[in-house]
C-alpha cells in the first residue's frame, strides 16, 4: 500500500518544476479552482456511496479477487496522463479532465440500469459531472485558454456484457476507475490553487 500510495504521488514532486500557467494567479480562476475541489469531493463522495451500494448488494468489494474477470471484460480507466506529465500545462490538463468526465457521465449508464433503486444517486451524480465539465469549459472559454478535445475514439467502448455478474462486475470497474479518475483530478485541481 505505501509502494502504491508513493507511485501514485511521485508525479506530483515532478510538478513542483513545471512551468505556471499564466492564469494560475487570476482571483477568478483560484475562486473555479477553490469551487470545484469542493464540488469534485461531492462526487467523490457519491462514487464512493454507490462503490458501497454495490459492495453491499453483490459483495463486490475486493478489485483483487476480480482483475481476471476484469481482464476479461477489457474494462480500463479513462487516462489523465496530461495532468501528470513532466510538462503539466494546466489548459491541456483541464482539457482532458472535461472530456473525462464526459466519458464516465456516459459510463454509468450501466450503473443505472443494475441499480434501478438507486436512480435518484446515479442521475444525480451524472448531473453534477455535467455541471463539473460545464464549469470547467466554461472557465476556460472566460479566461480565453485554448482548449484541447480528447476524441472519443480514444476511449474503449463499453464491452457488452454477456451475463449478469460480468455486469455487476463492469460496474464495480467503472466505479473503481472513476474514484481513481476523481482522485487524480482533484490533486491536480488543489495542485494548481498552489502554483
Amino acid at each position: 500500500v505505501l509502494l502504491l500510495g508513493t507511485l501514485l504521488w511521485a508525479p506530483w514532486w515532478a510538478l513542483q518544476g513545471a512551468p505556471l500557467a499564466e492564469l494560475s494567479g487570476e482571483q477568478d480562476f483560484q475562486l473555479f479552482l477553490h469551487k470545484n475541489l469542493e464540488f469534485t469531493r461531492k462526487i467523490k463522495g457519491d462514487v464512493a456511496a454507490l462503490q458501497s451500494v454495490v459492495c453491499d448488494t453483490f459483495q463486490l468489494c475486493q478489485e483483487e479477487e476480480l482483475l481476471l474477470v476484469q481482464q476479461h471484460l477489457g474494462i480500463t480507466q479513462a487516462p489523465l496522463e496530461q495532468c501528470h506529465s513532466l510538462t503539466f500545462q494546466a489548459e491541456v490538463c483541464l482539457s482532458q479532465i472535461r472530456d473525462r468526465l464526459r466519458t464516465y457521465q456516459g459510463s454509468l449508464s450501466v450503473v443505472l440500469e443494475l441499480l434501478p433503486e438507486h436512480t435518484g444517486l446515479v442521475e444525480t451524480l451524472q448531473l453534477d459531472m455535467a455541471n463539473l465539465s460545464s464549469n470547467i469549459q466554461q472557465q476556460m472559454e472566460d479566461l480565453g485558454i485554448a482548449t484541447v478535445t480528447y476524441p472519443a475514439e480514444d476511449e474503449s467502448p463499453l464491452p457488452t456484457f454477456s451475463s449478469h455478474f460480468h455486469r455487476q462486475v463492469g460496474s464495480f470497474f467503472i466505479l473503481a476507475n472513476f474514484q481513481r479518475f476523481l482522485e487524480t483530478a482533484y490533486r491536480a485541481l488543489r495542485h494548481l490553487t498552489q502554483l
